[in-house]
């Protein structure tokens, strides 16, 4: 039987912010199709996590390898066309660009040369969106503008979605749709790394669960295995 190269496979990640040493050592894998969630505290490292494997912030030693290719220290625009969208924390969508122009602008086709997701699709996904498609991104909603940055991810057609805290700060009824929709990525066979407070839903949607405490990985296993294990929500992560 073959082995399974790694959509993403990160080894003995130390990143700094200038002096300050952040990661020790994180390694981790995620399979092509695997949901992955990252969990810990705030300030353990995780958006770090994302923006090392993203090339955003470089790690100072490790690696980070892309379906078997080492693409540390690469930009991020070359190691977002290795098949990557990122989905950050302030969303970053364009405010002066209509919810259209948003979606157009990320518009290409996967590596494979298929749309999978094509416009039609993100805005069947999104219905909020078809309605607003003529708005400016800034007179968007909080949960609007985070469904066009999740969109907008989609109409690259990635192999591997980051998503950085996608429910953070958003409205009940917001949150729920936006976990639905990460279910509905899921099962077309994007894989997924996902970062999130909502401990619950997280363990609900993925396959694997990771635990950062302090720059390191304190544990790695199944998310069923975790969700059935309230003692480590407690020691690491407050819940």
């Amino acid at each position: 039987m073959n082995a399974v190269t790694p959509m993403i496979e990160v080894e003995n990640l130390q990143t700094y912010y200038g002096a300050s040493h952040v990661l020790h050592g994180v390694s981790f894998h995620v399979n092509p199709g695997e949901t992955v969630c990252l969990m810990g505290r705030n300030g353990m490292g995780k958006t770090t996590t994302l923006r090392s494997i993203i090339g955003l912030t470089p790690p100072r030693h490790g690696t980070v390898k892309v379906e078997g290719t080492n693409v540390t220290g690469w930009p991020a625009h070359r190691v977002v066309k290795k098949g990557i969208a990122f989905v950050p924390e302030n969303r970053g969508i364009f405010p002066n660009l209509s919810v259209r122009e948003n979606l157009i602008m990320a518009s290409r086709p996967n590596r494979q040369g298929r749309v999978d997701w094509s416009f039609e699709r993100v805005v069947e996904t999104f219905p909020r969106l078809g309605e607003r498609l003529d708005n400016m991104g800034n007179q968007l909603s909080g949960g609007e503008q985070q469904m066009l940055t999740i969109g907008r991810a989609l109409m690259t057609n990635p192999d591997l979605l980051i998503l950085d805290e996608a429910t953070e700060g958003l409205a009940p009824l917001i949150r729920k749709e936006i976990w639905s929709v990460i279910k509905t990525i899921k099962a077309t066979g994007i894989a997924s790394i996902v970062v999130d407070k909502d401990v619950k839903s997280l363990l609900e949607i993925s396959d694997r669960g990771l635990i950062m405490v302090k720059g390191r990985i304190v544990h790695d296993g199944p998310a069923a295995e975790l969700a059935a294990n309230p003692e480590l929500h407690v020691r690491y992560l407050g819940v």
